[in-house]
C-alpha cells in the first residue's frame, strides 16, 4: 500500500477528484496549504500598494491505495493538475506499512 501526497492549485481541486473518482478511487483528505517551490512567491498590488506574497495557497490530497493502483493514479494526478505553468505542484509516494478502517476493524488493502 502507498500514500500518495499531492500539492496542487486549488482551482484544480475539482478536476482532479473527478478523475480520481472515475478510475475507482474511493476516498482522499483535501488540505488547505500554503507554499513556495522554485516560484518563491510573487509580488501583487491591492489598491495601489505593492506588497510580496511569500507564501503561496495551495491544496494538498492524501490518497491511500493499493500498490497496483499506483501508476495510474500517478498518471491521473499529473494530467489533470498540469497547467504548464510554474507552481503547478508535486506528487510524493510514500509506504504505508499497515491500515486499519475503525468502524469495522478491516486490516490491510481492504481497509483502504
Amino acid at each position: 500500500m502507498k500514500l500518495i501526497i499531492a500539492i496542487i492549485k486549488p482551482f484544480k481541486l475539482e478536476e482532479v477528484r473527478e478523475a480520481l473518482t472515475s478510475v475507482g478511487v474511493q476516498g482522499l483528505t483535501v488540505s488547505e496549504v500554503k507554499g513556495y517551490g522554485r516560484q518563491s512567491g510573487h509580488t501583487e498590488i491591492y489598491r495601489g500598494a505593492e506588497y510580496v506574497v511569500n507564501f503561496v495557497p495551495k491544496v494538498k490530497l492524501e490518497i491511500g491505495v493499493a500498490d497496483g493502483q499506483v501508476a495510474n493514479v500517478i498518471e491521473i494526478l499529473a494530467e489533470t493538475a498540469k497547467t504548464g505553468k510554474i507552481g503547478d505542484g508535486k506528487i510524493f509516494v510514500l509506504d504505508i506499512e499497515q491500515t486499519l478502517r475503525i468502524r469495522t476493524g478491516e486490516t490491510g488493502e481492504e481497509a483502504l
